[in-house]
This record gives structure tokens, sequence and C-alpha cells, in this order.
């Protein structure tokens, strides 16, 4: 096995005591930090790598903490205005992942970057802290690698806000094969194709 794997190993195991004092350790210097900063290397190069980091030129880790829980509808007191099966407040939650709304944010800090894909690398009972991999599509380390390229495309512009990252497309529901006809290309699309009455002009 190489050193990856081991570090792979390591991860299945959180409860152990190993990782439980290197989280523990990891998340105190975490607090500590800005909301959003940029990491000097990932703290997880093996998951890091396999979600398409390399360590090259062109390549940043942000982390960014966000604060748990579910998403209280902002209405001054609580006063919604409206039918009783839309006066929720707090039990409401949010359509999308706090992974989505990590990439979401560190995708506005650092505009000029593109969003590859993130993981999670720490919690505790207020906050959850991801490691966001972003790209550089002016570089030239990244514009000449055949295997980066296509981030380059200006249709991959802020693709961290149009659910086209990985956490994004899970929320969407957007995956291969069998079950997921439903949402093959957007689930607004494909009912709005199944609920429309397509009649031929002139009719055989």
């Amino acid at each position: 096995m190489g050193a990856y794997k081991y570090l792979e190993e390591l991860q299945r195991k959180k409860q152990s005591d190993v990782l439980r004092f290197l989280q523990r350790v990891r998340v105190w210097e975490y607090r500590q930090k800005n909301v959003i900063h940029r990491a000097s290397r990932p703290s997880r190069p093996d998951k890091a790598r396999r979600l398409g980091y390399k360590a090259k030129q062109g390549f940043v880790i942000y982390r960014v903490r966000v604060r748990r829980g579910n998403r209280k509808r902002p209405v001054p007191k609580g006063a919604t205005y409206g039918k009783p099966t839309n006066q929720g407040v707090n039990e409401l939650k949010f359509q999308r992942s706090l992974r989505a709304t990590a990439e979401e944010r560190v995708g506005r800090r650092a505009a000029n970057l593109r969003v590859l894909n993130s993981y999670w690398v720490n919690q505790d009972s207020t906050y959850k802290y991801f490691e966001v991999i972003l790209v550089d599509p002016s570089h030239k380390a990244i514009r000449r690698d055949a295997r980066y390229n296509w981030i380059c495309n200006p249709v991959h512009k802020h693709r961290e806000s149009r659910g086209l990252t990985a956490t994004g497309k899970k929320s969407r529901g957007i995956n291969k094969g069998h079950k997921f006809h439903n949402t093959s290309a957007g689930r607004r699309k494909t009912w709005k194709k199944q609920n429309t009455l397509s009649l031929w002009r002139y009719r055989k």
C-alpha cells in the first residue's frame, strides 16, 4: 500500500485515538483563523488528490467554515404574511448542502478562480469546516494542461453557483443510469417535457 492509502484508512476510523486527537487540535486551530482563509496545503492530501488537486502552480486550497443547522426564514418577528401552509419559520431545511454553501462563499471571495471540488475536513458543535480546491484559469500551467484546461472555458465561470460541482449535482439529484430519469437534465426541464402536449401541424 502507498502512503495515501494509509492516510485514507486513518480517515475512515474517525473514532480512533490518533484521529480524535488530531481533529481536536486542528479544529482549535481553524477556529482561530478567519472564516475564509487560504491554506498553504491540503490537510487531507489523499482526498484532495482524489478530487483532482495537483501540487503544481495554478492550484489553490481555501478553507472555510459554515454554521451548522437549518435555515431560518428571514422574516421580522416571524410574520410571513401568507397562507398557513407557508407560515413556517424555524424548521425549514435549505435545499442545498452546507458543502455547497461553502463552495459558493469561497467562489465569491476568489472570483478570479474556478471551483473544482471540495471536501469535509472537520466539524464542531457550531461549524462545519470544508476545504475547497480552486484553479486559476488564466495561469499558463493550467491552460497548457490537457487534463485541466476544460475549466478555462467561460461556461465554467461560477459553476459552484449553478449546481455544476459534485455536491451541487448531488443536491439536484443528477446521476447516470437506473432511476435517474426524473432528473436527467434537471428536475424542472424533465417535468416540463413530460407535461407539454406537442402536436404536429399537419396530422396524418
